[in-house]
């Protein structure tokens, strides 16, 4: 690839532009963190920030953190509580606007799985099977899936990755499509966005399937659909997405001072 940033860079920008300023924003570990941190540094200097384990308001000093409670933004945060706090209190009452979780795998509702690998399901009726790998787990994500009132999805964009349908889900997107995440009572509205390192994916407004709403600019559609999973759609408008700016790549980098996703 000859553009001057990584695929991972790409879709940081991506997922952060997505941030909208003044909102309560809660960012997983990683990659999720870096995109919340760079809307921040970027275009949203009023995002109320916070984490899974509880550090609010909080500006990352030299460098990406390296977890959920890492002294680079427990240093100088508003506050530092508890996930109890985070999840418990903020995401699950609703008042937390906007969250941004990884994935091992996603579908075409975009339910997540973050639990294991399986030949087939998972469960068979009320039997929870042994799995063929053993993955890190939900963590927080679930909570933010259900509670936060939109979550974006950013994920590799492998066709391993990107299946028809999970087995076994982790954190809910819109389950079996259409009317169904609805009928489960879920304090939040679901996923907005699956960004990956090839594109941007959304739900059709009827039918919840994630479709193709933008590539970037090193992809194709072509591409993308050669690693999904599923039949995927082009959405009508669906274009490419613009690179990142001069600035854009700047307040990314501050964020990742040590300059780990240049190295991917």
């Amino acid at each position: 690839m000859s553009a001057p940033y990584t695929g991972q860079e790409m879709m940081a920008i991506a997922t952060g532009r997505e941030v909208q300023d003044g909102e309560l924003a809660i960012f997983g570990v990683g990659l999720s963190m870096l995109a919340g941190f760079f809307a921040q540094a970027h275009h949203a200097p009023n995002v109320r920030a916070m984490t899974e384990g509880g550090v609010y308001g909080a500006t990352p000093v030299g460098g990406l953190p390296w977890g959920i409670e890492c002294n680079r933004i427990s240093a100088n945060a508003t506050s530092f509580t508890s996930a109890l706090d985070a999840l418990g209190c903020l995401v699950a009452s609703g008042r937390c606007d906007v969250g941004v979780i990884g994935a091992a795998q996603v579908d075409k509702f975009g339910n997540v799985n973050t639990t294991a690998i399986w030949d087939g399901d998972g469960v068979i009726g009320d039997r929870y099977r042994l799995p063929k790998t053993r993955l890190n787990g939900a963590g927080g994500a679930n909570d933010i899936a259900c509670g936060a009132g939109r979550f974006i999805i950013m994920a590799a964009h492998e066709a391993k990755r990107f299946v028809d349908k999970v087995s076994y889900i982790s954190s809910p997107g819109y389950l079996t499509g259409g009317d169904a995440r609805s009928r489960y009572g879920f304090t939040g509205g679901g996923p907005s966005a699956i960004i990956t390192t090839l594109g941007i994916l959304r739900p059709d407004p009827d039918s919840k399937e994630f479709r193709l709403d933008g590539w970037f600019p090193f992809s194709s559609i072509e591409e993308i659909r050669a690693n999904t999973g599923w039949n995927l759609k082009v959405a009508p408008d669906a274009r490419a997405v613009p690179e990142p700016t001069p600035e854009e790549l700047a307040a990314l980098r501050r964020v990742d001072e040590t300059g780990a996703l240049r190295r991917k």
